[in-house]
């Protein structure tokens, strides 16, 4: 996510109960029980969000060709457990994969970010590994024998992809099991969100792994990574972190899908409510900050003259030594990632040391 924004995102998996010969009332009890744990999920949303924003963006897919530069680091750090924050699209679950935490909440000022996430929840929730997720995203058909790939590289991954052609037979079935499985995350949708979800998929379909980060309005930038690229980027030691890289990763990441624990919550970083809302949730669990992405959200907040609001919110969230900050720092025609200690951010803001955007990333 690398353009003026106050938001930021988040997704899901799903665990099939197959049941047999059940009695009709033990039925309607597992059916009871699991509309009240759906409807928690859709609950939790609606109390921690606030009224929408809008932004020139669909924001499918990161711009940060750099984003992994900072797993090091934040392994070095070492946060882990507790409550992770994040922004944007599905870049959040490849430091959800290297921080482990034990919830996760992506918040954005567009509710179509949300959207986003149900798709992706909908495509965790059928696929059984890696290979088929990304043959869902995209609209391809499974590899035969999709259960032999769990150990496939993620170049094998990626090559089969780029060779495989959607069907539109498959793909209209895909979006009606798509549609029925975000259903089922108790989640109220309008036929116009649900138009907007089908669209936002259509994109990764006809796109491909060739898909780039596009504004409206705004000239796209021909540095910016494809899906790809940000697929098969590499950290500073050489490792393929992305949560697609490892099928441990990716199963950590569906796990979290399908108990409902990654979050999207429509929500400004410097408003009066999803964030303290955010913060009173990870009381009530005694969790506390392990890893806050905010991308490149706080160079927009220092021009809309609104930092010092996000500052002060998360000051407020519950955090230790161990909490981390980790944005995205832009300049020309690439960018940068770091990591910052939440503490040092809070006790540089109280003693005034962040008068300017430039005094917070230390560009000079």
């Amino acid at each position: 996510m690398k353009h003026p924004i106050r938001f930021g995102a988040l997704a899901i998996c799903f665990v099939a109960v197959v049941a047999t010969a059940l009695p009709g009332p033990v039925a309607t009890e597992r059916q009871s029980s699991a509309s009240r744990v759906e409807s928690s999920f859709a609950s939790r949303i609606e109390r921690l969000s606030e009224p929408e924003g809008d932004f020139d963006t669909d924001n499918l897919i990161s711009n940060e060709q750099a984003y992994l530069d900072v797993v090091p680091a934040l392994k070095a750090a070492g946060p882990s457990g507790g409550a992770y924050i994040g922004v944007g699209p599905d870049q959040n679950f490849s430091y959800i994969a290297a921080i482990r935490p034990a919830v996760a909440f992506i918040i954005d000022l567009r509710r179509d970010n949300l959207l986003l996430h149900l798709l992706f929840k909908g495509l965790f929730a059928q696929a059984r590994n890696r290979a088929e997720y990304l043959s869902l995203l995209t609209g391809r058909a499974a590899p035969d024998r999709v259960g032999t790939w769990r150990d496939a590289s993620l170049e094998r991954i990626v090559a089969y992809i780029d060779r495989t052609k959607p069907v539109d037979e498959l793909v209209r079935a895909l979006h009606g099991r798509v549609d029925a499985a975000i259903g089922r995350s108790g989640v109220p949708l309008s036929a116009g969100d649900r138009k907007t979800i089908e669209r936002f998929h259509s994109v990764f379909i006809e796109a491909g792994l060739s898909l780039k980060f596009e504004t409206r309005g705004r000239a796209p930038r021909d540095f910016y990574p494809t899906y790809r690229e940000l697929l098969l980027a590499r950290d500073p030691s050489g490792r393929q972190s992305n949560y697609l890289a490892s099928e441990r990763d990716f199963e950590f990441v569906q796990s979290l899908e399908a108990q409902d624990l990654i979050v999207p919550v429509v929500g400004d970083l410097s408003g009066p409510h999803a964030m303290a809302a955010i913060g009173a949730v990870m009381a009530q669990r005694g969790e506390r900050l392990s890893a806050f992405y905010v991308s490149n959200v706080e160079n927009y907040l220092f021009r809309d003259g609104h930092f010092s609001r996000f500052a002060e919110n998360l000051q407020r969230l519950p955090r230790d030594p161990r909490s981390v900050i980790i944005r995205s720092i832009f300049g020309g025609v690439s960018s940068t990632s770091v990591v910052q200690s939440a503490n040092e951010m809070v006790s540089n803001f109280t003693s005034g040391r962040y008068r300017t955007y430039r005094d917070l990333v230390g560009l000079r």
